[in-house]
């Protein structure tokens, strides 16, 4: 890990980037992008940032967006919320300019690369980094390595069929809103205040999530699940909650061993998109 690795997250609105070397970043260049651009204008502020952070000694590139990936080809499918890009084929294109090895996979992936070689996840063989915040993705680490999928779609359990919906509707940041018509940011703060109803929200946000943490259990039997996203931010108010239900799994003794965690890693993208080489290389 002496490499220096350029990691780039994407974001709907920012791009950010840095250069990672073991576990030091240099100072983070970030830069508003032209998300309702044309698919050149959105490629043209990826450049731009990534220009800033070359140099000579850069080993390679990892990059993390928020959307389906062709991990062997580098080709990106319809990000979120930037509707230019459709097909974009960044990893060529960026070796083309760089002529350096470029490495691209989704951001719920990148973050559980980041938690695996620089945060809570360190040291074990098998983790999930479960983002939830708007919505809930994760990333999946089995043997020491990132499993994606075929197509880059493993890990979305939050499209999973549950209740009515999809985990993702009552285990998000969004439930408040999709089922009590209250903004999270209003039911975060009258928790903070002790309100009584706001904590039993909590409650009922802990008891979804602790039914999905037993799907992605019976699925994948993870030795560490690592919570990232807004969400974890109010983890004491659900914590309870969620173990409850996480309690009733059928296999006693996997429950007990279950380790949860939430994340304290800062800049997991960046992290992550840079760990992308690390996994590739391993």
């Amino acid at each position: 890990m002496k490499e220096k690795i350029i990691g780039i997250d994407l974001g709907a609105t920012n791009i950010r980037g840095a250069i990672v070397q073991q576990n030091d970043l240099s100072q983070i260049t970030s830069q508003r992008i032209r998300s309702n651009g044309t698919e050149e204008d959105v490629l043209n502020d990826v450049f731009a940032l990534a220009d800033a952070l070359m140099h000579d000694d850069i080993t390679a590139i990892g990059i993390g967006v928020p959307s389906v990936v062709d991990v062997q080809e580098g080709i990106v499918y319809d990000v979120q919320y930037i509707p230019s890009w459709k097909e974009v084929h960044l990893k060529k294109l960026m070796e083309d300019r760089y002529h350096i090895p470029v490495f691209v996979n989704n951001d719920a992936n990148c973050f559980a690369l980041g938690e695996y070689y620089f945060g809570k996840g360190k040291g074990y063989d098998s983790m999930i980094g479960l983002t939830v915040g708007t919505g809930v993705g994760a990333g999946i680490i089995i043997h020491k390595k990132l499993y994606a999928g075929y197509n880059c779609g493993a890990g979305e359990f939050g499209m999973v069929n549950y209740l009515d919906k999809v985990y993702e509707y009552y285990c998000s940041g969004s439930f408040f809103e999709n089922i009590h018509a209250l903004s999270g940011e209003f039911v975060y703060t009258q928790a903070q205040h002790e309100d009584v109803q706001a904590l039993k929200l909590y409650e009922e946000l802990g008891m979804h999530l602790g039914n999905c943490i037993k799907t992605i259990m019976y699925t994948y039997d993870p030795q560490i699940i690592i919570l990232g996203g807004s969400v974890r931010h109010a983890y004491n108010y659900f914590e309870e909650a969620m173990w409850k239900r996480i309690k009733t799994f059928a296999f006693s003794k996997s429950a007990e061993r279950l380790i949860i965690e939430t994340s304290s890693l800062q800049n997991s993208g960046i992290l992550g998109a840079a760990a992308l080489y690390y996994d590739a290389a391993s």
